[in-house]
């Protein structure tokens, strides 16, 4: 029988370095950037979940089927985001793929290569990497075992899971590229990207 798992995209943050604008509204592939994401997690055959500032943000018209996850708090930061996502999960979820919902490089086989790898609910955590010039560093998504649940629960402020990260012996999975590092923030990050895509071959 195969694992239990879920993906969990974040996407409570208020986008504030937009200036005005929301990042996960911004179009990619003909649709806003948060409907190409679950289009994306949702082609593993999973179930998808994710947080949002409330249930009625504009945010929520792009949810194809995804499960919402309000996060009232998430000017708290990321930590309330993760706290909610994951204590909204079924009780018998095995796992969970999660990541920021502002990675537009990520795709179906990125996800489904840690889905891959998953060693169960007690198993080691799995980080995705990316090249960047010429370097090799961990970015997203990250499979956290079910073990690891109780400790992301708890987690506070704005510093993600990193504390459930520091000293695990990390099973690391290398994705394509930077597509495990490319996030966008801002206007003019948006503005780089489009303009390296359309010079690509």
């Amino acid at each position: 029988m195969p694992h239990r798992l879920a993906l969990l995209l974040l996407a409570a943050g208020q986008s504030s370095r937009m200036r005005g604008a929301d990042k996960l509204l911004e179009p990619i592939a003909g649709q806003p950037l948060l409907a190409h994401m679950i289009g994306q997690a949702q082609a593993t055959g999973r179930p998808v979940y994710i947080t949002l500032p409330a249930l009625d943000h504009p945010r929520a018209s792009t949810l194809q089927g995804a499960t919402p996850i309000a996060v009232p708090d998430a000017a708290e930061g990321m930590g309330a985001s993760i706290r909610r996502g994951i204590a909204a999960l079924p009780s018998d979820t095995e796992g969970v793929v999660m990541l920021p919902a502002d990675m537009p490089e990520l795709t179906t086989s990125d996800f489904a290569k840690l889905i891959k790898g998953f060693e169960g609910p007690e198993g080691p955590i799995l980080r995705a990497t990316g090249t960047e010039a010429g370097e090799i560093r961990q970015g997203h998504p990250v499979l956290f075992p079910r073990r690891c649940f109780a400790a992301l629960i708890a987690l506070q402020g704005d510093a993600g899971a990193r504390s459930v990260l520091r000293g695990e012996d990390l099973k690391l999975i290398a994705l394509p590229g930077a597509r495990a590092l490319t996030d966008l923030d801002t206007p003019e990050a948006w503005a780089a990207w489009r303009a390296a895509q359309d010079t690509r071959p």
